[in-house]
This record gives C-alpha cells, sequence and structure tokens, in this order.
C-alpha cells in the first residue's frame, strides 16, 4: 500500500534532515519509508550510507521502485553527476505514470527539471501540464516548485519579465495550495526580481514586510542591506 505523502509530510523537516531520519526510522521499516531515510541521509551529505539502504530494498511494488529510482537520482544529482541522474528521474517518471502515482509523477519531472537543465522549460513545462488535472490539492502544490525554479533559470538568463511572471505564478500556487514557508520564499522571490528589474522601491517595501514576519532571516536581511544602500 502506498503511503499517503501527508503522512511523509509530518516526518520530514528538510531544514533538518537529521532529525528527520530520526523520526522517519521510528515510524517503521516499510520500504518506501526506508527510500526517505536514503534521502535525509542524503541531505546530510551521507551518500554511501543513502546508497547502502536503497540497495537494502529489494521490493517490487511500483510505489517503492518509483521512490528508489528517486531517491537514486537525488543522490546523482546531489553528488555531482547530473548525467546520471537524469535517466534514473525519467525511470520514475515512467513507473509513476504506469502506476497512476502523480504525485510521485510530478516529482520526478520536477526533477528532470533541475538536472536536465538543456531541457529545463520542457521538462518544467510538462510538469505544469500534469499539475493542472492533479486530483489533490497536495499534488498541485508542486506548481510552487516548477514556477520558482523556471523563473530562477530565467531570473540567471537575465530575462527578469519572465522571470517575474513565473514568480508571481508561484506565489499565487504557494497562496492556493502551499506552505507558510513556501509563500514566504515566493514572496521574497518576487522582492529579488524586482531588484533586478531596478524596481527598487517595491523591492524594498516587500522585503520590509517579510521582515516584519521574520526579522532574523539572512536572505531578507541581506537584501535589505543591498536595497538600503542604493
Amino acid at each position: 500500500m502506498t503511503i499517503d505523502q501527508e503522512q511523509l509530510d509530518i516526518l520530514w523537516d528538510f531544514s533538518d534532515p537529521a532529525a528527520s531520519e530520526v523520526r522517519l526510522r521510528a515510524a517503521g521499516d516499510d520500504p518506501e519509508l526506508r527510500t526517505q531515510v536514503a534521502r535525509a541521509l542524503g541531505l546530510q551529505g551521507r551518500f554511501d550510507e543513502a546508497r547502502d539502504v536503497l540497495d537494502s530494498i529489494s521490493d517490487v511494488a511500483l510505489a517503492v521502485q518509483t521512490r528508489v529510482a528517486l531517491e537514486r537520482g537525488r543522490l546523482a544529482n546531489s553528488s555531482g553527476a547530473p548525467e546520471l541522474a537524469i535517466p534514473l528521474f525519467a525511470a520514475a517518471e515512467r513507473l509513476a505514470s504506469a502506476a497512476g502515482l502523480e504525485f510521485l509523477e510530478i516529482d520526478a519531472i520536477h526533477m528532470l527539471a533541475i538536472a536536465d537543465s538543456e531541457h529545463t522549460a520542457d521538462h518544467a513545462r510538462r510538469g505544469l501540464e500534469r499539475v493542472a488535472v492533479a486530483q489533490s490539492d497536495r499534488t498541485r502544490r508542486w506548481a510552487v516548485a516548477l514556477h520558482n525554479n523556471r523563473g530562477w533559470s530565467l531570473h540567471d538568463t537575465g530575462d527578469f519579465a519572465a522571470a517575474l511572471e513565473e514568480f508571481e505564478e508561484a506565489l499565487l500556487a504557494a497562496t492556493a495550495y502551499g506552505t507558510p514557508e513556501q509563500r514566504f520564499f515566493t514572496r521574497w522571490a518576487v522582492a529579488r526580481c524586482y531588484r533586478s528589474q531596478g524596481r527598487y522601491s517595491a523591492a524594498l517595501a516587500l522585503q520590509e514586510e517579510l521582515a516584519a514576519e521574520q526579522p532574523e532571516d539572512p536572505d531578507v536581511l541581506e537584501e535589505l542591506g543591498i536595497l538600503r544602500s542604493i
């Protein structure tokens, strides 16, 4: 039986993968949970241990095999080998599609958009097409990451107008389906893009709003320092 993603959300804190590892191990020895233990290890830079966990999983259920391919891909990408990650993410997408696992299918597409930089736009477009017909709000939340990542790709090329459109779409998705953290960082991305466009007053006003909510956030403090010196 596939583990519900909202159950996994309770166990995960991506800002603290070590604590997440402890919770995931304590939650049981289900093969899907073990793939998440591997993910937590990878986020700690413990790549060999993570691979050992994945190697120990022999379950042939499609949900498990999808997650194994995803986590092997994430390990490859995080350790600096995107060329090895791409076929793993593509395999995860195929497996998830065959099993009707839309959340994991979009996760795989989202990772392809990150690892396969030459085709980021195509992957992001395909992912958003899947999001548009998703059956749950939790799956629709992928729109936040897909628009945000595409926004930064465009920002890196200097196309700030197109980047802002993506950041604004990410903010809309975060407002509709996302977490408080996503609503915060998507507003920050909009403000950061304002600065790139030379819209300093608008950028400063939005960063000051964010600072009132989270006074110690380092990214906000850095932007305030830059904007107040202009």
